[in-house]
């Protein structure tokens, strides 16, 4: 950001990140559940990783991208909370110009990877029901090594204008203060095109790998084998409308919601970041039978006798 001052171009080393307006006296208290959902968050991806890693039986294309997710989660939350927190609880809103945009760049490129990972756990799951018989020829080992380079790569290509428009390109701005708790690139510029591009698109491939998805359960003779195929898919499905429909949500309600208090933009976008990381390791360890076991050999495994 720069400020425009008789002509001349300014470029400020330090921003101000705003708390949350018109809730500064409860904001101290407002930290404690984001500090508790971080911890958790924390917690259950750390254990997903460990359990993945430890069960053999585990080491399938579907749990490898639940550890991706899981550590993409860590990373995502662990870009925001720290410095959030400090802002509610110590009130030091100075961030450096090149620090806000690091922290923006990883905000959104952790964004774009969850995004690419959803879209191949998607794939995945379409491959599974509707071509079995190939999915062990597709989902190889190496193929799995190469989409997760992939989605880092082109997550880290899409988020990168953001920052060099805002550095390069952006050079006459009336404040040097961020309407947000943490480096947004909404709160800045206009990045619906980006966050679009990205989004858009999966949404498009994972929306229709699901209808066939969807055709292929509802064609199969036997009921059972519906159900089977069916719960196979329900949680990539909540996962996926989880990130997606708060994504949209607080997209659009700061886009077009004038109307709306700013402090109800700043706890929206904050939630959207941090409940994702949060539910993730709770519903896939609730709905899968394996990463269940992997818990209880953990916590409830017998002493021998």
């Amino acid at each position: 950001l720069s400020l425009s001052l008789n002509g001349t171009v300014f470029m400020p080393s330090v921003l101000m990140l705003i708390e949350i307006p018109g809730l500064e006296s409860v904001q101290f208290w407002i930290g404690i559940p984001f500090r508790a959902m971080y911890i958790i968050a924390v917690f259950g991806n750390f254990l997903l990783l460990v359990i993945i890693k430890a069960e053999r039986s585990l080491h399938e294309p579907m749990y490898v991208f639940l550890a991706m997710l899981g550590a993409t989660d860590f990373a995502l939350s662990t870009c925001i909370l720290p410095k959030m927190l400090g802002i509610f609880w110590f009130h030091p809103p100075q961030i450096y110009f090149d620090a806000c945009l690091l922290q923006m760049w990883f905000i959104h490129s952790f964004q774009c990877i969850e995004w690419g990972i959803l879209l191949a756990m998607a794939l995945d799951c379409y491959v599974a029901i509707c071509d079995p018989l190939r999915h062990a020829v597709i989902f190889t080992h190496q193929f799995l090594t190469q989409i997760g380079v992939g989605v880092t790569l082109r997550a880290a290509l899409f988020a990168a204008p953001c920052v060099i428009l805002l550095k390069c390109r952006l050079k006459f701005y009336r404040t040097t203060v961020v309407l947000h708790s943490y480096c947004e690139h909404m709160a800045i510029m206009d990045g619906l095109f980006v966050a679009f591009s990205i989004l858009g698109l999966d949404v498009i491939f994972i929306t229709l790998s699901y209808i066939r998805i969807f055709i292929t359960v509802f064609s199969l003779p036997q009921k059972e084998a519906r159900f089977k195929a069916f719960n196979t898919c329900i949680v990539h499905i909540c996962v996926f409308l989880e990130f997606h429909l708060l994504g949209f949500f607080s997209f659009f309600t700061h886009r077009f919601g004038f109307h709306i208090p700013s402090y109800i933009h700043i706890l929206l976008s904050n939630i959207y970041l941090l409940v994702p990381p949060l539910l993730n390791p709770i519903v896939y360890g609730v709905k899968t039978k394996q990463i269940r076991d992997g818990v209880s050999k953990i916590f409830y495994s017998k002493n021998p006798s």
